[in-house]
């Protein structure tokens, strides 16, 4: 699977000081190794290292009844 821009992802992510956090994120800009997101829980941007990324997959559409 690939990830590409616009794309909503949740991620399980070890960040430098070795903490572990499971996000979505809606991806803006991959370059150079470095993932420009948009995290969903909090609303803020976020740059995270692609080598740091433990885990991913695709957020499903949610579908309402």
């Amino acid at each position: 699977m690939q990830i590409s821009i616009g794309q909503i992802i949740e991620i399980i992510y070890q960040d430098k000081a070795r903490n572990i956090s499971q996000r979505k994120i809606e991806i803006h800009s991959i370059r150079d190794g470095r993932i420009r997101a948009s995290c969903l829980t909090t609303g803020t941007p976020r740059m995270f290292l692609a080598v740091n990324i433990l885990s991913w997959q695709p957020v499903q559409e949610q579908r309402h009844a």
